[in-house]
């Protein structure tokens, strides 16, 4: 199930990592935010490397919808109550700029990466709430209207217009500066400690190192598994459509979010917490709503994203834990990683560099906000109930019950196993404690993978590492 960003553009790969080496800088994962952040400090003067555990971009930089905009849905109004005027000022004009930023490094690098000028309208059936959020937009000087009109092929009460926002094909983007790096694949950091990163094939010290792998698989210090949870949506890539002149994305639950590219028709949508998919059919819902309201498109392409999600609905970019005084951060990014990912390579880099930053108390990991507790209960509640699944459920459905291509948590010679069943009949076991807190793992259907409920980590039908915080493979039995 590759995206479509991926089936239109390969990125020459990179060797692994031959024995030890020291840098000024090292960043840990190669998508949107890594690769600008390694760009940002090289042209301030730092050698840097990036260390890829898979190939770059592997992850959710290649399964995008790729909206460069500030426009971050019904978030304006609940900055502005949470963190002050100024603080909701600061977030919505570093990523108004980090799209200015886009286009002028597009136009000095001559990068053919399909940037397009759009508008961007988050819709809803509610024109109170639309209302709440044009008057938190409008006051923080954000290109913001209210559109009434608009040429959905479902009603909406109107939507809020971002004008001059942005879109565009991540991989050709990420392509063209990753000529410019060092770049080191199939080399996943184990563990850190100190200046010190641990991988297969050497050791790599840095002065600085940077944590831009999505969800940081070091646990202490930090606390990351406890402010943040993981969703995955879907996407449908339909030609024989319909163009819509510009980006939408809507604020009701179950909405759906439009782009065009090209001649096709980007339709996202059928969201769901990681870990919380069983039943499967996500991709089918999706399916029906393109089948109603575009009877004549037809699907080429469709594949899955995964977002970090903060519980203060507000990325964590800067330093690490104050206990870790050479570590950085960029992640949560809520949805929104292609605008996000410039203003962390902005922010880390300035940190790095001795800079000030303005933005950078908005963005501090380490602030609090009392109204996040709600949140944090919540998802601790969640993790709890993924970490009592592996002790106290005990599975009534045996392997051999199991249909073709499918797979779930069964008996298996009286062991408690997760198991896939390929077209053939044969059986491929696997450990369903998760590696990184032993949570319980779900079974996909949709993705034909084995997801933790907890905190997100993702692998393969086979047990083949996909997502952090765990890392490297699930035990097969």
């Amino acid at each position: 199930m590759n995206s479509l960003w991926s089936q239109t553009c390969q990125i020459p790969p990179r060797d692994a990592l031959k024995g030890d080496l020291c840098t000024q800088a090292a960043v840990i994962g190669s998508g949107m935010a890594g690769i600008l952040t390694a760009y940002m400090l090289q042209k301030a003067g730092y050698d840097t490397v990036i260390l890829e555990a898979k190939q770059i971009a592997f992850g959710q930089s290649s399964k995008t919808s790729a909206k460069i905009t500030a426009q971050h849905g019904l978030i304006y109004h609940k900055l502005i109550h949470s963190f002050g005027e100024d603080k909701a000022r600061q977030y919505a004009l570093s990523n108004q700029q980090a799209i200015e930023q886009y286009a002028q490094l597009i136009e000095e690098m001559h990068i053919d990466c399909d940037f397009e000028r759009r508008n961007a309208y988050l819709y809803s059936s509610d024109k109170k709430l639309l209302k709440e959020e044009l008057a938190a937009c409008q006051n923080l000087g954000l290109p913001a209207e209210l559109e009434e009109r608009l040429p959905l092929p479902f009603t909406t009460a109107g939507a809020v217009k971002f004008s001059d926002q942005a879109q565009f094909h991540p991989l050709k983007f990420i392509r063209a500066l990753a000529q410019e790096l060092t770049i080191y694949e199939q080399t996943p950091a184990l563990e850190v400690e100190d200046n010190l990163i641990h991988t297969p094939f050497g050791k790599v010290r840095a002065d600085h190192i940077v944590f831009a792998c999505h969800f940081p698989f070091v646990n202490f210090p930090g606390l990351y598994f406890t402010r943040m949870h993981q969703e995955r949506v879907y996407f449908l890539a339909l030609e024989n459509a319909r163009q819509f002149d510009g980006m939408f994305i809507g604020a009701d639950e179950d909405s759906l979010s439009l782009r065009n590219y090209g001649d096709l028709l980007l339709l996202g949508g059928a969201h769901h917490r990681s870990g919380d998919n069983s039943s499967g059919g996500r991709y089918e819902l999706l399916r029906q709503k393109a089948k109603y309201y575009f009877p004549q498109s037809r699907e080429i392409a469709h594949w899955s994203a995964q977002d970090c999600l903060s519980v203060d609905n507000v990325p964590y970019i800067g330093h690490f834990s104050p206990h870790k005084p050479n570590w950085y951060i960029a992640a949560g990014f809520q949805k929104w990683g292609m605008s996000t990912s410039m203003v962390a390579a902005n922010l880390l880099r300035d940190l790095i560099s001795g800079r000030e930053n303005p933005a950078a108390s908005v963005f501090d990991p380490h602030r609090f906000q009392g109204e996040a507790l709600g949140q944090m209960a919540l998802d601790g509640k969640e993790a709890l109930k993924g970490l009592s699944r592996r002790f106290f459920y005990i599975p009534t459905e045996l392997a051999v019950e199991i249909p073709p291509d499918h797979g779930g948590v069964v008996l298996l010679d009286g062991e408690k196993v997760g198991v896939y069943k390929d077209s053939e009949g044969k059986i491929y076991p696997v450990d369903i404690r998760c590696p990184h807190l032993g949570c319980e793992l779900e079974y996909n259907p949709d993705e034909h993978s084995w997801d933790c409920p907890c905190h997100g980590s993702r692998f393969d039908k086979f047990g083949h590492w996909l997502n952090s915080p765990a890392i490297g493979d699930i035990a097969h039995e």
